[in-house]
């Protein structure tokens, strides 16, 4: 039987897999036949396909993105729960040492979304994913963070403020949930990568050039830019 470390790497090694997959631009490909790329931001995330494809093709993007993280994590939970405690989810506890092991397989989560295996090391921003992971490594995180987004992202529309702010949240969210210091840190490392993919776009906020959220359809505000693209999927 494999020990818990052992484990935890090759589930961690799975996710940084599977959520490397890069949704957008198989979306974008298959629905609008473009490569999101080399249009808009460029970036695979779920706004610039929604400027370059639509809505509905934004919407899968954002759904695909989403769902991998939180498969992932709940996959993870129950092979871990299953091969070494019997089936006893109690033993996987976020308060245990061996909570542990789901905080760092959520760091190989958006670390395979923001360095995707298949483009290069290269991909989306780790906001999707990341808020889905949170779902599955414990629900009210990622309650937490979706509320800090909206309050921030509906009154000013800028989506890299809320963004930014709910990864620089997440550490914190953790510890006020009664996460062990050795479950936080893993946590606080996918933060700081979710917030290095924004670093043009908190450039950009503190320029004063960042570009506010709409909807506009085929205008000149849709193609230019990517102040929208922040939460990069």
């Amino acid at each position: 039987m494999l020990s818990l470390e052992a484990l935890t790497a090759l589930l961690t090694l799975l996710a940084y897999l599977v959520c490397g997959i890069p949704f957008g631009l198989v979306v974008a490909r298959a629905m609008g036949h473009i490569d999101v790329r080399t249009t808009g931001s460029g970036n695979i995330g779920t706004t610039n396909v929604a400027r370059s494809v639509g809505k509905g093709a934004a919407a899968l993007t954002l759904l695909l993105d989403l769902g991998k993280g939180l498969v992932c994590m709940l996959v993870s939970r129950l092979v871990l729960a299953l091969a070494l405690f019997g089936g006893d989810f109690a033993s996987l506890d976020h308060t245990t040492a061996f909570g542990a092991s789901l905080s760092v397989v959520f760091l190989g989560c958006i670390l395979g979304h923001v360095f995707s295996p298949y483009l290069r090391l290269h991909g989306g921003k780790g906001i999707a994913v990341g808020f889905g992971a949170a779902l599955g490594l414990y629900w009210p995180i990622g309650v937490g963070l979706l509320a800090l987004f909206l309050v921030l992202v509906i009154p000013t529309r800028y989506v890299s403020l809320g963004s930014v702010a709910a990864a620089a949240s997440l550490p914190l969210w953790c510890v006020l949930f009664g996460f062990p210091a050795i479950s936080v840190a893993p946590i606080a490392v996918a933060a700081v990568v979710v917030i290095w993919s924004h670093r043009e776009n908190v450039r950009r906020l503190v320029r004063g050039e960042e570009r506010r959220f709409s909807f506009h359809k085929g205008g000149r505000d849709e193609r230019e830019g990517d102040g929208a693209e922040v939460s990069g999927s």
